[in-house]
């Protein structure tokens, strides 16, 4: 009897097409709360996830894991120098691949447009191992990269600045201006735009890539380069792999990695996922406890129907499940409600912020303040579960209450003004 009857009773005091229109109007209240809480965390944490993810396959796809070099602003050692080193680091644990790289200072300009770049210059066959420049480039822009054939790939976003295009001709400018017996001379060159590389992130707006010898020439360096840019397996291990580098190979030379860079960038994404996932919690928790009025309330209008229940029989257990359905039913439909609508909106943000953007005329994310200049968003099954869990688990405890009350109903006291 205990069952059927508390399941019954309690799955219709939760229905929202309830003929008891407070009764009804209650659920419908308490369901709506805890689905939007619920709704908005998920949205909230998957955005979170989203960003975590565009920073480590975007723009630390695009930047060097660890780096070793010089750290003096010319370069005094040239590649085969260089090779010993490579060949050492890359039998390390943990290595996947070298490059050697030259990084300076110029100017691009175009129809009357100027603009600062940090111009990387990159050996194409080398440079694959630790970049994923391709796939963030224009179909065979790497393969471009010629010796002696001045091409150079540039950010989408810098090519709209310069209003270039493939094809497009651009000057580069060295920042370095050395003094000749006549005078001050700046070393300048015309190349070939030819690729367009669109991460999506601030390196669209300052990225210039050429090919190592080309950069050699203009900057007169003759066959000298900076040092060697490193790929890892493991990006959390980059510290590890530093310092064994630092003591087993070589000891001469400065090494950095990409925490120096975007190491605060990924902390901060991390904390703010969870202090935005505990204040949204709290959200949670609200409506969560929203139940304990509401149940409170219905317990009050059916102190009657309680009271009935108690005089045909039925136990205090019997009265306290009755409530505990009912609750656990609003926060099993609430949760599932938030649940459909959290993934809804995970799935869309992206689509909804890019329209909101074109509607009004404005940018949301500037790639000249965040990493990134779009909404993302990635949907994670354990963040799934663990919100689901956390909204159940906490309407069943606010159910305990209201439902411990109705259970102590006493029968007389609630029968005398019926």
């Amino acid at each position: 009897m205990q069952s059927p009857l508390a399941l019954t009773i309690g799955k219709r005091y939760s229905s929202v097409r309830s003929r008891n229109l407070l009764t009804g109007f209650i659920s419908l209240l308490s369901i709506t709360g805890l689905g939007l809480g619920v709704a908005i965390l998920i949205t909230v944490l998957s955005v979170m996830n989203g960003f975590d993810r565009e920073l480590q396959d975007r723009i630390l796809a695009m930047v060097p894991h660890i780096t070793l070099y010089d750290g003096r602003t010319s370069a005094l050692q040239n590649e085969k120098q260089w090779q010993e080193i490579a060949t050492s680091i890359n039998a390390l644990p943990g290595v996947t691949g070298s490059s050697p790289f030259l990084q300076l200072q110029g100017m691009l300009l175009a129809n009357g447009k100027g603009r600062g770049v940090v111009l990387n210059g990159i050996n194409p066959e080398a440079e694959g191992q630790v970049s994923a420049i391709n796939e963030f480039s224009s179909p065979g822009s790497l393969e471009s990269l010629r010796n002696r054939d001045y091409n150079i790939l540039i950010g989408e976003e810098l090519a709209n600045t310069l209003e270039v295009s493939l094809g497009d001709t651009v000057t580069l400018v060295s920042t370095v201006v050395p003094i000749t017996p006549l005078g001050e001379f700046t070393r300048k060159k015309q190349f070939t735009v030819s690729g367009l590389i669109r991460v999506g992130s601030e390196l669209d707006n300052r990225l210039a890539v050429v090919h190592i010898g080309d950069a050699q020439r203009v900057y007169r360096l003759g066959d000298g380069i900076h040092g060697l840019r490193l790929q890892v397996n493991d990006l959390f291990a980059v510290e590890g792999i530093s310092r064994t580098i630092r003591s087993d190979i070589t000891n001469d030379f400065q090494i950095s990695n990409w925490t120096w860079e975007y190491g605060n960038i990924y902390e901060n994404i991390r904390l703010s996922k969870t202090l935005v996932g505990l204040l949204l919690s709290l959200l949670v928790a609200v409506a969560a406890f929203n139940v304990v009025v509401s149940l409170v309330m219905v317990v009050r209008d059916k102190q009657g129907d309680i009271a009935i229940l108690r005089t045909m029989g039925a136990s205090l257990g019997n009265i306290r499940n009755i409530f505990l359905v009912q609750g656990f039913s609003i926060g099993l439909i609430g949760t599932g409600v938030g649940l459909l609508l959290g993934i809804i909106f995970s799935l869309t943000v992206s689509d909804i912020v890019l329209w909101l953007e074109q509607l009004f005329d404005i940018r949301f994310l500037s790639a000249d303040i965040y990493p990134i200049n779009y909404l993302p968003s990635q949907i994670r099954i354990a963040d799934l579960l663990l919100v689901c869990f956390l909204s159940l688990f906490l309407t069943m405890l606010a159910t305990l209450l209201p439902a411990s009350v109705a259970a102590r109903t006493d029968p007389a006291v609630a029968l005398r003004y019926e």
